[in-house]
């Protein structure tokens, strides 16, 4: 078993269709794991029924109970693609602001390129963001050389949650040491990859905001991310991370 696209979802009925299908029409084939936190409208309902029809043995679910947070639902997921023993294990969102083509590149940078962790770059090439409020594009590119700073790491973004996992990065960081659930969790897994050693790689890509449903961005996960990267930054200091064999 090669690639899994983890998908975590809450409230996607109006995407999760679409999303997924676009992932498993591609020209080499994925896996797809839905990490669904109790969705009141259905969500979880919709895979199940795609799973019994049409992507059985290729569409898995699992369903929690209520908003749990993303940090905890990927690495719900992130243990489940290791137990399952897959090889590149992939994080995207389900309301197409990543584009499932842009799946194949990272998976390449991975595979062919000599990277640990690829990520799908907003501002590694300018600022390729469509459709989101000015506002929004510079809090989240300023919150980028923000975390770039504080953290002395040569990523340009930072904040990205559209990334491939060779499974060694994996099993390797400490999972159950992750702390952020929310916009943090992003920066922290990108942080202990480097810290572990591990060769990352960021591929630009095209973000485009939302179309459907609602955005679970909120004032309190950003305001998690500028005071989490300090206390990242002063816990690395005496941590002693497990390194890249």
């Amino acid at each position: 078993m090669e690639r899994l696209v983890i998908i975590p979802t809450y409230n996607e009925k109006e995407n999760i269709q679409a999303i997924i299908t676009a992932v498993m029409t591609l020209p080499i084939e994925f896996h797809v794991l839905v990490i669904d936190d109790g969705s009141p409208d259905g969500t979880a309902d919709i895979v199940k029924q795609m799973m019994a029809d049409t992507y059985q043995g290729r569409l898995f679910i699992v369903e929690r109970q209520g908003k749990q947070g993303l940090g905890t639902a990927y690495i719900c997921g992130f243990r489940w693609a290791i137990e399952h023993q897959y090889d590149y294990i992939f994080e995207m969102d389900a309301d197409f602001s990543h584009n499932p083509q842009d799946l194949l590149k990272l998976y390449d940078a991975c595979a062919n390129q000599g990277a640990d962790v690829a990520i799908g770059s907003r501002y590694v090439s300018g600022v390729n963001v469509v459709n989101w409020p000015i506002g929004r594009v510079l809090m989240s590119y300023f919150a980028s050389k923000y975390v770039r700073f504080v953290l002395g790491v040569d990523i340009h973004d930072t904040t990205a949650g559209f990334k491939c996992y060779r499974r060694q990065v994996l099993e390797t960081i400490e999972l159950d040491k992750i702390r952020f659930k929310g916009y943090a969790f992003q920066i922290e897994m990108k942080y202990t990859a480097y810290k572990c050693g591990f060769t990352i790689k960021e591929v630009p890509i095209v973000f485009v905001n939302r179309v459907l449903g609602t955005s679970k961005m909120s004032g309190g996960i950003f305001s998690e991310a500028l005071l989490g990267v300090i206390r990242l930054r002063i816990s690395s200091w005496t941590r002693k991370y497990p390194q890249k064999q």
